[in-house]
């Protein structure tokens, strides 16, 4: 299967069904940059829990051929996230993505989940930029952000990591990938 034949469809994480999926997904070695490496089932629940409770923050399951893939979270970043360390802009949205660790890697996989991603939020009229904030220490994400168009703007220091903040644009999104947004 090539990246360019994958169809990805979003549902909502449901804290408590997806709870002991996404536990294995973020405690992987290979998801150190999410920060849950020591979680414990009950600190995943919690976590999703309260974003799901969250009128700023939503976490999605991006599925393929109806099976669980990735990990999808938006925000708005006036309100989670980036307060105080950026000035926000009317339209943007933050998101982070998780490709979870497996043992039979598909090439162009998570180059398609993020372009999935960003496609899923550009589907919002509202969405006009979206806003990413990474480890500067994580390559391979901004490798890919910069794959789909993010331009980055400067490292920021946020309480849990220094971060590189970044934007893309619908225009950035469709110049880089092809994909109209």
């Amino acid at each position: 299967m090539t990246s360019t034949t994958m169809t990805f469809t979003f549902r909502p994480l449901d804290p408590l069904e997806d709870a002991e999926l996404l536990h294995g997904w973020v405690t992987h070695p290979k998801a150190a940059f999410w920060m849950m490496q020591d979680a414990k089932l009950q600190d995943v629940e919690r976590a999703y829990m309260e974003i799901a409770a969250d009128e700023h923050h939503h976490a999605l399951l991006g599925l393929l051929d109806g099976e669980p893939a990735f990990l999808m979270e938006k925000y708005d970043p006036a309100h989670r996230e980036l307060v105080g360390l950026y000035q926000p802009e009317p339209g943007d949205v933050g998101m982070h993505f998780l490709t979870p660790a497996t043992e039979t890697p598909v090439h162009g996989f998570t180059k398609a989940v993020i372009t999935a991603v960003v496609a899923h939020l550009f589907e919002d009229p509202a969405a006009l930029r979206v806003v990413v904030e990474p480890d500067v220490r994580n390559k391979a994400v901004h490798a890919l952000n910069e794959a789909v168009g993010f331009v980055p703007e400067r490292e920021m220091q946020k309480p849990e990591k220094k971060a590189l903040l970044s934007f893309c644009t619908r225009e950035q999104f469709a110049a880089a990938t092809g994909v109209p947004a």
